[in-house]
């Protein structure tokens, strides 16, 4: 799948999977407009046709290298436009079986931005931080069951330390992306298992429908003890540099307080990284104490974890999701 935009619109948000083969540059992109914006579309295309004929065979190069052994390639601009019927017919002349995307980009967003509004049946896996609802999502996974992992596809993992060691995030629409092709490799009959999330995941937004979706869904509340908390987070954390868990407190100072913020860091300085997970993790607890007032939920048996092991912990959660109650 050959996306012919831009690199930058590529960026923002792209079709996952497809490969950028740009017509034109950011800048080109942007002059083609300005003329066109100016001195009408006849004027544009010539310009384009300029830019655009001393790369024809690098286009094929690329567009072969890309898919050595493919005949058959999909192809798609903004809207399915003249850049993209521009690319299929350079690929058609090279031996290449082109078929362009009706409506383009903007038509697979709208059918992303509808399949986002749908009333899937989502289990939600709850729970303080540090009870491991990541390290849970893998075992129910593992069990058989449907799971989207929105942490994942946001490349971070919630707290104030959770981009520590990630990729670079995603943008929104992105983000948006990723989640909709999760969601179509999956039956709409079965429940679909999510974390609790706020409607932000680092700078990523949740779509609001999905966010409405999961907060009047049934969850199960994975209790934890403050002990095993820590102990789960020094693993997930504990090895990371120093200096970037104080960044993310000082991220969060104000949020802390001043008096929490300086301990913790002071904590950090000493090597004693469990104190300071603990000054953060009360900041979180009474974070999701007040979420969870504020929007409680209808159904949210609870399930002590400590104790048991992660197949444990997914056949006991299924158990719960089973119930006549768990609607």
């Amino acid at each position: 799948m050959f996306d012919v935009r831009s690199p930058g619109e590529f960026a923002q948000g792209h079709i996952p999977g497809a490969i950028n083969l740009p017509l034109f540059s950011d800048g080109e992109r942007a002059e083609v407009g300005t003329i066109y914006k100016n001195s009408g579309q006849e004027s544009a295309v010539l310009r384009g046709l300029k830019i655009a004929g001393g790369k024809m065979s690098e286009l094929v190069i690329q567009a072969k290298k890309a898919a050595p052994s493919q005949e058959t390639v999909l192809v798609h601009c903004w809207r399915g436009g003249m850049r993209s019927q521009s690319i299929g017919w350079l690929l058609s002349t090279a031996g290449l079986k082109p078929t362009v995307l009706e409506g383009g980009y903007k038509a697979y967003r709208k059918h992303a931005h509808e399949a986002l509004e749908a009333p899937y049946r989502l289990n939600i896996v709850s729970g303080l931080t540090g009870a491991g609802k990541t390290r849970i999502l893998g075992a129910l996974a593992e069990a058989g069951e449907q799971v989207v992992d929105l942490e994942g596809l946001a490349h971070h993992r919630g707290s104030a330390f959770g981009g520590i060691g990630q990729r670079q995030q995603p943008t929104t629409e992105q983000f948006e992306n990723g989640l909709f092709r999760e969601l179509q490799n999956l039956a709409a009959d079965r429940p679909i298992w999510v974390e609790d999330e706020g409607n932000r995941i680092g700078t990523v937004v949740v779509p609001s429908a999905f966010y409405h979706l999961m907060r009047h869904s049934p969850a199960v509340f994975m209790d934890s003890s403050p002990s095993q908390r820590v102990k789960n987070l020094i693993e997930d954390y504990g090895d990371l540099p120093l200096t970037e868990l104080a960044d993310s407190i000082n991220n969060i100072r104000k949020r802390l307080g001043p008096q929490n913020a300086d301990e913790a860091l002071v904590s950090l300085d000493l090597g004693n990284v469990a104190r300071a997970i603990e000054i953060v993790l009360a900041y979180y607890d009474k974070t999701y104490m007040k979420a969870a007032n504020a929007m409680p939920r209808k159904v949210m048996p609870s399930l002590k974890i400590d104790e048991l092991d992660d197949s444990e912990i997914a056949a006991s959660a299924i158990a719960l999701s089973n119930d006549a109650t768990f609607v």
